[in-house]
């Protein structure tokens, strides 16, 4: 087949999940253009579908936290187009974690998250429910809360194509067109080209097949993230997304009465195929999350799991984001959240967008050399300063 040369774009993004959706949002809204984004299924069709959709801004790294509080603004804009439920946000720890976490608190308030320590009483109000005598400190976001990841990033599709974007489903990349260390375009499945001074990857798991034959390596793999919905038997009431940092679990509300529940658990995870990966929990899975549940939630008598699913994170040896340029001139690259994605997912689009105008950050608190690629070869991982025994990963 001969290959076509489209017409000339500013920017091409590959991977139309809402990271890729926010970055064509952020473009466009500031006039960069023509931008087209390149999805070769549906729109958010991966796993921004099945995330969990946790908003907080509780981490150790400040450029995170910086960025979830950056985010929180956006989702509140959105509201229920975003699908964004403002139910709040607690984090419980054990006692070798208290020192951690008032320095982790500590610095989320110095970048004016609104965010404090709470003690049992106050933590037994909002979760009437759970036990909470082993837990030695907690900390609440009343800005807190979940959202939706398909809803959000359809409003992020909404919000790109009225500001001029062109968004493509069922048009996938088939590679990274070059010349003298510097990107060209993308070659397509069908043998066309679309050229383009400035290409985004933000393919999640399918990034590294990409960016590889450029000699590029992008260190991903994907780990496997069981979730389970609860019907807690009874009312349970106006409560918040519950942190679990000591039995390793987080539970938010699902609408209307039913929970979510998931794992955080990261020491022993299971890797999977992303292609081919198994679409429910095993037993193991199912019995450790039940039996961690019955146990945070004693008074929950009737509670039983009415469905589960599977997701995956695409992980990075730090647990944390690339957010980057890369060593072929006018290439980016956005993938490896590693489970932070939703809750940064606004800025992730603003950041990318300033390194594209600007080639660094033009936010307050966000360092954007703390998410460059080359902190994997450099040996530079992203690690907060005040880690979390136990459960440090997501943090």
């Amino acid at each position: 087949m001969v290959a076509v040369a489209e017409q000339d774009r500013a920017v091409i993004i590959v991977g139309g999940g809402i990271e890729g959706l926010s970055i064509a949002r952020a473009l466009a809204a500031r006039g960069v253009g023509p931008v087209t984004l390149l999805e070769r299924a549906h729109l958010a069709s991966g796993m921004t579908s099945k995330s969990s959709g946790v908003v907080r801004c509780h981490y150790g790294v400040e450029s995170l936290a910086a960025m979830a509080w950056r985010s929180v603004g956006i989702l509140e804009d959105l509201g229920m187009a975003a699908g964004f439920r403002q139910v709040g946000y607690v984090v419980g720890v054990g006692e070798q974690n208290t020192v951690a976490l008032k320095a982790n608190v500590a610095t989320q308030q110095a970048l004016g998250i609104e965010v404090e320590l709470i003690d049992h009483g106050k933590a037994a109000e909002l979760w009437p429910h759970a036990k909470l005598d082993d837990f030695a400190g907690f900390a609440y976001e009343p800005r807190g809360g979940y959202g939706d990841g398909y809803q959000t990033a359809q409003s992020f599709a909404s919000q790109a194509k009225d500001l001029g974007a062109e968004l493509r489903r069922k048009t996938a990349v088939e590679s990274l067109v070059h010349s003298a260390g510097e990107i060209t375009g993308v070659a397509l499945a069908d043998g066309s080209v679309i050229r383009a001074p400035k290409v985004v990857v933000a393919a999640g798991m399918h990034s590294s097949a990409l960016m590889q034959p450029l000699g590029i390596a992008v260190p991903l793999r994907a780990q496997l993230a069981p979730i389970f919905l609860v019907d807690p038997g009874q009312r349970t009431g106006a409560i918040p997304v519950l942190s679990d940092l000591v039995s390793l679990q987080y539970v938010r509300p699902d609408g209307a009465g039913s929970l979510l529940m998931g794992g955080s658990d990261h020491n022993n995870p299971t890797w999977v195929d992303p292609d081919r990966y198994p679409t429910g929990p095993t037993w193991a899975h199912m019995s450790d999350a039940l039996s961690k549940f019955e146990y945070r939630f004693p008074k929950l008598t009737g509670a039983s799991v009415v469905s589960s699913y599977t997701g995956y994170y695409d992980v990075t040896p730090d647990y944390n984001p690339v957010i980057s340029a890369t060593p072929i001139a006018g290439l980016y690259l956005a993938a490896g959240f590693s489970g932070h994605g939703y809750k940064i997912s606004p800025a992730v689009g603003e950041l990318m967008a300033d390194l594209i105008c600007c080639g660094e950050s033009q936010y307050p608190g966000i360092d954007h050399k703390d998410f460059q690629l080359q902190r994997f070869v450099e040996k530079r991982p992203l690690l907060s300063p005040h880690p979390y025994v136990g459960a440090g990963e997501m943090r």
